[in-house]
């Protein structure tokens, strides 16, 4: 061992939302941990994904409440963004964050080892010419940006979100291939900040995983806010010249921006880290586990975005917590994935847990559903936005889903996530009374039509 010391309790390889929530529910528990983090800890989400992003869309909600301030009686006037304020605003965030966390793991007497770590056997982890010994071993190795077959990112013209993240100057024109989460967000940012944006995507709708009404909810705003979609087209190739990209579409239109960004999903990081040579059964690069986090080798577990589950932080911190429980025998539940929430954060935002109409047909349910237009929401009104809750129930039975569309609608996916996993009625939660005037309302008067008396809702 590196310090001398016997084998720890758990060796945690990656120390980013997954890896360091499992180290610190560990320790809590008793356990001895060593933590191996090659870059940064807080990984993906606290340096290059949910939290930046987020920064950058709250300057974007700026902006776009400067340009209109007019509407609410207000004087200001739009000069542009300052995008070296832009990023000193986002580091500020992301740097007390990160400090919050180091500080959190050393009070908790974490031993975080800074270096590359690879799997050396079922129980040992190398980190340069160091191993570590766990009883257990944990890995949490995150995801990296995907491209496409013959797609190159230079990192210049054609570009990631992690490049996206960094750029010192806002583009004037974005092609943006992808209509998931990464892509909305960063196109909804650059058409705030100015750009022109056109999104590609080769499915029908964007954010393809949602309810349909709410991708089309989306992009219906996103058309109004001036954002080009190509949907249900594939992407075919892309040329850089001296001032930007040439998008070639299989329909065989051509499409010319500044930038091209990539947001095609991101990918496991596992080749080349041990895992096959320890026998752990790897699947199309993502690592496969049981209900429990546990890998095909006993003692090995993963988490976060190494597994094939939900690619979102609050999901690797559970299983982080699941895993550290289970290895303490304290027999944890495990994580029924369609109970997690689901926010994109762009505007409007797009927020969702449980399962969709369509979901719930294909497995059995009969269903019921009521969409409330925010239109009749006085504070939706208030804050100028479209949009609607859309809620789907079993037959005189539980809530199965919770659809939203609209401005910071995202913050009600809280009780939403609330009604579904605890498996509400429609007529227990009408029974409840929501504060007026919120946003929240939306979500108790549609509860309030499913339950056979509804208020403010045309007939």
């Amino acid at each position: 061992m590196a310090d001398g010391s016997g084998p720890y309790d758990i060796v945690v390889l990656g120390g980013g939302s997954g890896g360091y929530a499992c180290a610190l529910r560990a320790a809590e528990l008793g356990k001895t941990v060593a933590l191996i983090e090659k870059d940064k800890i807080g990984g993906t989400c606290l340096h290059r994904g949910c939290i930046p992003t987020k920064t950058l869309l709250h300057s974007a909600e700026v902006a776009d409440e400067t340009r209109e301030s007019a509407a609410f009686g207000v004087k200001a006037r739009f000069e542009g963004i300052d995008m070296d304020g832009v990023h000193a605003f986002k580091d500020k965030i992301v740097t007390r964050a990160w400090k919050g966390v180091q500080g959190l793991l050393k009070s908790k007497g974490i031993t975080i080892i800074e270096g590359e770590g690879r799997l050396a056997g079922p129980n040992r982890v190398a980190v340069g010419s160091e191993v570590y010994e766990g009883r257990n071993i944990v890995l949490a190795t995150g995801s990296a940006p995907r491209s496409l077959p013959g797609l190159d990112i230079d990192g210049e013209r054609v570009i990631t979100s992690e490049h996206a993240l960094k750029l010192d100057r806002v583009p004037t024109s974005v092609i943006v291939l992808g209509g998931g989460v990464i892509g909305v967000e960063f196109a909804s940012v650059w058409r705030s900040f100015g750009a022109e944006v056109t999104i590609v995507e080769a499915l029908p709708h964007l954010l393809p995983l949602e309810e349909e009404s709410s991708s089309k909810l989306l992009e219906r705003a996103f058309r109004r806010r001036g954002i080009k979609q190509e949907l249900g087209v594939f992407f075919e190739g892309v040329k850089t010249t001296d001032t930007g990209v040439v998008v070639t579409l299989a329909n065989g239109k051509t499409l010319d921006a500044e930038l091209l960004l990539v947001a095609v999903g991101r990918g496991a990081v596992s080749s080349g880290m041990g895992f096959e040579e320890a026998g752990i059964a790897v699947e199309r690069g993502t690592v496969t586990v049981n209900e429990f986090c546990q890998t095909s080798v006993p003692g090995v577990y993963a988490v976060g975005d190494l597994i094939p589950t939900l690619q979102l932080a609050h999901a690797g911190f559970a299983e982080g917590i699941l895993v550290a429980e289970h290895i303490a025998g304290l027999n944890p539940v495990p994580i029924d994935y369609d109970g997690v929430p689901r926010i994109t954060y762009s505007d409007p935002e797009v927020a969702s847990v449980g399962i969709t109409s369509a979901q719930a047909r294909e497995r059995g349910h009969e269903v019921v559903e009521f969409t409330y237009d925010l239109a009749g929401n006085p504070k939706s009104q208030i804050l100028q936005t479209q949009g609607a809750v859309k809620v789907v129930a079993e037959k005189d039975g539980p809530v199965l889903g919770v659809h939203m569309v609209g401005r910071r609608i995202g913050e009600l996916v809280t009780e939403s996530q609330l009604i579904y996993n605890w498996e509400a009625l429609p007529s227990e939660v009408a029974q409840l009374i929501h504060a007026h005037p919120t946003q929240s309302e939306a979500v108790g008067e549609a509860m309030l039509a499913l339950a056979g008396k509804p208020l403010h809702v045309h007939n």
